[in-house]
C-alpha cells in the first residue's frame, strides 16, 4: 500500500498561518482509515509558530528559494527562509523514508502550492509558481497535487500499484 503525504491543515489540523484549518475531505479520510496518510505542515516542523505573520516569496517561485537566488518573506520583513527550507527537508525525508510518490498540499501556498503562490507583494495577486515544499519533492520526483485536485491525486495513487 502506498502512502501519501498529506498537509496538515488539509486534515483539519489548526497549523495554517492565521490559525486555521482546511478540510475535512472525504477522500483524505478514507486514506487516513486505510493507514495510507503522512502528515505535515512544513512551516510548523520548521519552527515557525501558530498562528504567525503571513509570508509570500518575491516572484512567488519556491524553486528560488531552494536556489538561494530569494526569500520567504513575512508581512513584516522578516526573512523565514531557513523555516521553510528546513521543513521542505523534513517533507522529503518523510518522502524517503515512506517511499512516498504522491502528495497533497495547500493550494497556493508558500510552502505547499503546487501550481499557483501569491506573488510577494501581499496583494492577493497569485502567480504561475510553487511554494519551497512542493518545489523540493517535486524536483526529487513526487506527483504534488492541492486539495483541489483529489481525483488526479487518486488516480496517481491508482497508477503505482
Amino acid at each position: 500500500m502506498h502512502r501519501i503525504l498529506v498537509s496538515r491543515c488539509l486534515l483539519g489540523h489548526r497549523v495554517r498561518y492565521d490559525g486555521g484549518a482546511s478540510g475535512p475531505f472525504d477522500l483524505l479520510e478514507q486514506w487516513i482509515a486505510e493507514g495510507r496518510v503522512v502528515p505535515l505542515c512544513p512551516e510548523v516542523a520548521g519552527g515557525l509558530p501558530t498562528p504567525r505573520a503571513a509570508a509570500e516569496i518575491p516572484g512567488g517561485q519556491g524553486g528560488d528559494v531552494l536556489d538561494g537566488t530569494t526569500a520567504v518573506m513575512t508581512t513584516e520583513g522578516e526573512d523565514v527562509s531557513a523555516q521553510f527550507l528546513d521543513g521542505a527537508r523534513q517533507a522529503l525525508e518523510l518522502v524517503r523514508r515512506h517511499d512516498i510518490r504522491v502528495a497533497v498540499l495547500k493550494a497556493n501556498s508558500p510552502s505547499c502550492g503546487n501550481l499557483l503562490t501569491y506573488d510577494g507583494t501581499f496583494s492577493g495577486v497569485k502567480v504561475s509558481g510553487e511554494g519551497v515544499t512542493a518545489a523540493l519533492l517535486k524536483r526529487h520526483g513526487v506527483q504534488v497535487f492541492s486539495e483541489l485536485e483529489l481525483p488526479q491525486a487518486a488516480q496517481a495513487l491508482t497508477a503505482l500499484i
